[in-house]
């Protein structure tokens, strides 16, 4: 299937490894432009060059000042913006009893605040491209909390919300907007969110992934590469009347209907 994605325009944020990574990854060997970013300038710059990405740049995009600048510079780098991809890390694991107001702020700022941000200032650009696709990376416990990652779900949750509200206000522009929410992916967050649990029931690493696998349907971890066809399918011309969705990827590990 041609997803007609050759010379289409896309902002990447969090890129420089995991999801985002395989995200800009993807994207361009489907022909598109792709600008990246990511907190740290050495390993953006160099994932940039490793996946041929057309720009990058060192943002931090929990910090309100530099997300128009951000937005602003892949606009001017890319000639315009076709698709956006909101993606951020994740939030500090916990249950509810140990996350501060320090941790609810930061998840605030680094998962909701960042996504309202980088519509907000893509929505221009957007309109005017006539095909626009925005694309928010959430996680599957927005469907299916879990009692260890109560900030992080809790804030995803404030971002599907708004990604289905403002999902029907873009679309008489021809804009789609959908939330990916991946479950068991092997990625960084994912390791480091298993190896809390790990430490927790006094077990290691290695017995936790083989224990929590074997709960998966399909057997095995997700591959990042994965979920960025998803998304590439997501950006795709194939894909103008899918809007207002949540799409999880999970091997379907999540009950919820």
């Amino acid at each position: 299937m041609d997803l007609g994605l050759n010379g289409v325009r896309v902002l990447v944020t969090g890129a420089s490894k995991g999801l985002g990574k395989a995200c800009a990854r993807t994207f361009v060997e489907e022909g598109a432009l792709v600008f990246i970013c990511a907190r740290n300038a050495a390993e953006t710059q160099r994932t940039a060059e490793e996946v041929g990405a057309s720009g990058w740049a060192a943002i931090d995009v929990s910090k309100g000042e530099s997300v128009g600048k951000l937005v602003a510079d892949a606009i001017n780098h890319l000639g315009g913006l076709d698709v956006l991809i909101a993606n951020a890390g994740g939030p500090p694991t916990g249950p509810f009893e140990t996350a501060g107001d320090e941790d609810w702020d930061v998840a605030n700022q680094l998962t909701l605040m960042s996504a309202v941000r980088l519509i907000r200032e893509s929505i221009p650009a957007l309109k005017v491209s006539g095909r626009g696709r925005i694309l928010n990376l959430t996680g599957y416990g927005v469907k299916e909390p879990m009692t260890d990652l109560c900030v992080s779900d809790a804030v995803r949750a404030a971002v599907t919300v708004m990604a289905k509200t403002i999902a029907t206000d873009l679309a008489p522009y021809g804009i789609t907007v959908n939330n990916v929410a991946p479950g068991p992916i092997l990625t960084d967050r994912f390791k480091e969110v298993h190896a809390a649990r790990a430490e927790h029931a006094g077990i290691s690493v290695e017995e936790q992934f083989a224990r929590f696998t074997r709960t998966i349907p399909v057997n095995r971890l997700g591959d990042p590469e994965e979920v960025a066809a998803l998304c590439a399918f997501l950006a795709s011309r194939h894909s103008g009347y899918i809007t207002g969705q949540s799409i999880v990827i999970d091997g379907g590990i999540n009950r919820s209907i």
